[in-house]
């Protein structure tokens, strides 16, 4: 007698593992098997956060989807409940906690309203916005008030499955949807060619020519060949609706579920009787259509969520780190266990695991995913190297100076997270006028059934089924959310970090541009502008020397000549004997047999003598003297320079008729002579942060919308306060967390760009409000005076979200 084959149960729910399954977590010491990758991820996150103990002391499998009823007052699953002890879902004596969650289940934009609605109606939630491109959630709730338990299972209630978020997981959702979508829309397609092939004959046919019993014959065969598309290509409008209806809203699937379930039923009933008109072809083409326009929908979707996920998974899960520092033995750790301190090896092609220095050799480094910088930078020993960025060149050992969770990547990966958090007004406004047209709208379509049943009793169901159809407003809800997300994908490729929904439509109606000076419209690092030598010195020679003094110096001046001097060509390093350092004056040393100064005009007379010769230096600058015994030998100006962008920047703003300002903490002087530079009309000096803070603000009394611009900690609360910020990304991490937006690799011609894009995005989303509005105003006329059929409706439906994000995808080749 054979044996009877053991059916693997899933660890976490119970549910039959299926064949081939690849899921498991190590729980307890073994690896359990589970169903599915949802499993999977609460299994991990439920034995990462040391609660393993909750499957040895359970007394049943969890619920799945399918066993979960009620509201969030009746009880919650255990294994949501484990995700309260999270440390960070914590109160800590918070006010307000925020999560950020991965949502599975999402089939169009319609999805996002009803899913926002539904946690808003929970007391204690104060936010709740959901990225329809990245399919996160964000949400917020009062601490004490409510749990992220009852969040999740909220969700559940109305069809939505939600973790806390997960890049690895949502790849897997990613392609996991795709697949599912792909398979459906075949069904869809096949069905819809097979279903022509019968209902073409009745179309051709006059009276005399295809009989009653061929006619019903293909009336039934189309009636079986339907049932694959209603059945299983048509789930997503069914549990859309379903899900809107428990949560008692009426959300965008409403009238799409309810035109195909009429237009079936409507069929199914005529094809029983043997009279009547049916519909088999136009629902299949119907959900063909619309399927299709959501399989172009979910690859814009992945397509905006692409560089953002390059980022998320830039950083290694593991490192070579070394035992103990100078020897060479490694061993291989998880990277999230590095601390500052410990020194890893890593080889070329290799991402660094986290922040550091260079301890031993010598590299390239790309800095592509982090600036946006194609070219790799050369990084010697004590150069700084941010996690995430890739070693290009050779092997080299790292010291840690961060661990993983406070590294330039995972601060970037947070400010990250807060983009789509909310919406701008044009989208909320979207939002607003969809949900309230889906009830109009169903209320015209009764209306109208009702008309045409007095007028013409015939026509009244496809007509009715036409204008339910036609009128879908899924081009409206995906007219904003589309172009925002194609935008903000182009600019992230291009090292420009929008963190806030707004920027792109405030930056488009701003009338002024303040920028800081210092690090903003200059580099923020003195170099030398010029070299003048006296006495038969020329200047190569006494770059040379001066850089010989200045070898070991640590002073921002000191550097700056050195690094002039290591851009010669052809540099000679000769030694400084007998150093001495006198702070605020200079230094002193023996070159050669030779007594040299390098300081300040009355530091240089004390071994010079007599009075420093005529010098053409700008008013701004620093100059510093080189000198021997009895000789001036030559005069390095030394100041701030502009950054290379900085006149084209501004330019560009000046030519749109934009007001551009300077604010500076420098001296009035100094920023008078930037300004005249760079052609900018106002500039105040000596602006301490309230005076700048002030200033803004009395713009803005005065009608005007801010753009501002800085990198300094002194520039946070001006950048918090302006209608629109943005912030450097060499700057201080403080103005990074204040702005609106985030200059990756600290070009200020990208503030430009980010306002190129920001017309072109405004416009793009004006084209497609007005398209959306202009088909609805003639489409539902037409459909409901039975110009319309069915089928062509659902041609129309779908060609306008199918055009709406076509459009909206123009922006990512800008």
């Amino acid at each position: 007698m054979n044996a009877v084959p053991q059916i693997l149960a899933c660890f976490h729910c119970g549910l039959p593992v299926p064949d081939g399954a690849r899921w498991h977590v190590p729980i307890d010491g073994v690896d359990r098997a589970m169903c599915c990758p949802g499993c999977e991820a609460v299994a991990r996150t439920i034995v990462d956060i040391g609660q393993a103990s909750y499957y040895r002391e359970r007394t049943g499998f969890a619920a799945t989807a399918g066993t979960i009823t009620g509201t969030t007052a009746d009880l919650v699953p255990p294994e949501l409940r484990l995700y309260d002890s999270d440390p960070r879902f914590a109160a800590d004596g918070r006010e307000q906690v925020e999560a950020v969650l991965l949502i599975e289940g999402i089939r169009c934009a319609a999805c996002v309203w009803l899913i926002e609605h539904r946690l808003l109606k929970i007391d204690g939630v104060t936010a709740a916005s959901l990225n329809v491109a990245t399919e996160r959630l964000t949400v917020r709730w009062r601490a004490g008030a409510v749990k992220l338990s009852d969040l999740l299972q909220a969700l559940r209630t109305i069809g939505y499955a939600a973790f806390p978020y997960d890049a690895a997981r949502h790849t897997e959702q990613l392609r996991k949807s795709g697949r599912t979508l792909g398979r459906q829309l075949f069904v869809a397609g096949l069905s819809m060619m097979q279903v022509m092939m019968y209902v073409a004959p009745a179309y051709m046919a006059d009276d005399a020519t295809l009989d009653n019993d061929m006619a019903a014959l293909m009336r039934w065969a189309s009636l079986l060949l339907t049932l694959p598309a209603v059945v299983y290509s048509a789930q997503p409008f069914f549990a859309g609706a379903w899900a809107s209806l428990r949560a008692r809203v009426l959300g965008m699937d409403v009238p799409v579920a309810l035109g195909i379930g009429a237009a079936f039923l409507g069929s199914v009933v005529a094809t029983w009787r043997g009279q009547g008109d049916v519909y088999f072809d136009s629902v299949t083409m119907f959900i063909f259509l619309l399927l299709a326009s959501r399989y172009l929908e979910l690859l814009a979707r992945r397509k905006a969520a692409g560089a953002l996920e390059r980022m998320q998974h830039a950083l290694p899960a593991s490192a070579s780190k070394l035992t103990a520092w100078p020897a060479r033995d490694t061993t291989v750790v998880p990277a999230v266990a590095l601390v500052a301190g410990d020194h890893i090896a890593v080889k070329p092609g290799e991402a660094f695991a986290a922040d550091g220095v260079i301890a031993e050799g010598r590299t390239a480094v790309d800095l592509a995913l982090l600036t946006g910088e194609s070219v790799p930078q050369p990084k010697n020993v004590g150069d700084a190297v941010p996690g995430g960025a890739v070693n290009t060149s050779s092997a080299v050992v790292l010291r840690v100076t961060k661990p993983v969770a406070d590294s330039t990547l995972s601060g970037l990966l947070k400010l990250v997270e807060r983009a789509g958090a909310a919406k701008p007004r044009i989208a909320q406004w979207a939002d607003r006028a969809a949900s309230h047209f889906v009830l109009a709208l169903l209320l015209f379509a009764v209306a109208t059934f009702a008309f045409w049943s007095w007028h013409d009793p015939a026509r009244a169901w496809p007509v009715a089924i036409a204008v339910l159809v036609v009128s879908c407003p899924c081009a409206l809800s995906l007219a904003t959310p589309s172009a925002l997300a194609a935008a903000t994908d182009s600019l992230l490729a291009k090292g420009i970090l929008v963190v806030r929904p707004h920027v792109l439509e405030t930056l488009h109606r701003a009338t002024h541009i303040v920028f800081d000076k210092t690090g903003t419209l200059t580099t923020g690092r003195p170099a030398v502008q010029s070299v003048e030598a006296f006495n038969g010195m020329d200047g190569a020679t006494a770059a040379q020397l001066a850089a010989a003094l200045e070898a070991g110096s640590l002073h921002p001046i000191g550097r700056a000549i050195a690094a002039h001097a290591q851009a010669l060509p052809q540099l000679v390093t000769v030694p400084a004997e007998e150093l001495l350092e006198l702070p605020g004056q200079g230094l002193e040393g023996t070159i050669a047999g030779q007594r040299y100064r390098l300081g300040n005009a009355a530091f240089a007379a004390m071994l010079a003598g007599g009075t420093p010769p005529d010098s053409h230096a700008r008013a701004d600058a620093t100059t510093v003297w080189l000198v021997s015994q009895g000789r001036w030998l030559a005069c390095f100006a030394v100041s701030d320079s502009l950054r290379p962008d900085a006149q084209q920047t501004v330019d560009r703003f000046r030519a749109k008729g934009k007001q551009v300002v300077l604010l500076s903490g420098d001296r009035q002087a100094l920023a008078d002579q930037v300004a005249r530079q760079l052609g900018i009309d106002i500039a105040l000096g000596d602006c301490l942060p309230e005076r700048k803070l002030a200033y803004v603000q009395q713009l803005q009394a005065a009608g005007a919308v801010v753009a501002m611009v800085g990198d300094g900690i002194n520039d946070a609360a001006v950048l918090s306060a302006a209608d629109v910020s943005f912030a450097m990304g060499s700057g201080a991490a403080l103005a990074q967390v204040h702005a609106d937006t985030v200059l990756l690799h600290g070009q200020i011609g990208m503030v430009g760009e980010t306002a190129a894009k920001a017309s072109a995005t405004m416009r793009v989303i004006r084209q497609n409000l007005a398209w959306a509005t202009v088909y609805n105003i003639v489409a539902i006329p037409a459909a409901a005076f039975g110009l319309l059929g069915p089928w062509l409706a659902g041609v129309g439906m779908a060609a306008s979200s199918a055009i709406v994000i076509v459009n909206a995808l123009r922006l990512r080749a800008r």
